[in-house]
């Protein structure tokens, strides 16, 4: 599978950034921080999310990120696209060249899994991730190293059962 760390460390950003939307504008520096992820690639990956209409910088004093749309509204698979990303697991990157320049034997295997893996990443959003159990663990642990807090009251968050 061709995702790379550009798409990993943008979903992961993303669900940092959705666990933190509710108290005002996340700073990039806070989720550099506590994801450990470099801030100038968190900005070039910002700067994608941004251009995708994903996220919404304010500037100045206070600034960072919100969630440009509601986190039921934003699936991982957006998120992977909007960085210029192919959940794609074909040995031509879909080009149809694998086998001495044309299409292999099982071209047609890797291109429909790689269908159902996209189907898979479009049918959850950044709200059924946040709401799974692990996913909260993780991040409330990750708070209390840094000092965040996470402010999405679990009660609030619509489980979509234990997929995490």
């Amino acid at each position: 599978m061709r995702l790379t760390t550009k798409g990993r460390y943008a979903v992961t950003a993303m669900l940092d950034l959705a666990l933190h939307n509710d108290r005002g504008a996340v700073a990039l520096a806070d989720i550099a921080k506590s994801q450990h992820i470099s801030l100038s690639y968190l900005e070039q990956l910002f700067a994608k999310l941004r251009q995708a209409e994903l996220v919404r910088g304010i500037r100045g004093p206070g600034g960072g990120y919100h969630l440009a749309r509601p986190p039921e509204e934003i699936s991982i698979a957006a998120i992977i696209s909007a960085v210029d990303e192919r959940v794609d697991i074909t040995n031509c990157r879909g080009d149809e060249n694998c086998h001495k320049g044309e299409r292999c034997l099982t071209h047609q295997l890797w291109e429909d899994l790689s269908d159902q893996l996209h189907t898979f990443l479009a049918g959850i959003t950044l709200r059924d991730a946040i709401g799974w159990p692990n996913v909260r663990q993780v991040a409330e642990r990750q708070d209390a190293l840094t000092g965040r807090d996470v402010n999405i009251p679990v009660n609030k968050i619509q489980h979509a059962g234990n997929q995490a």
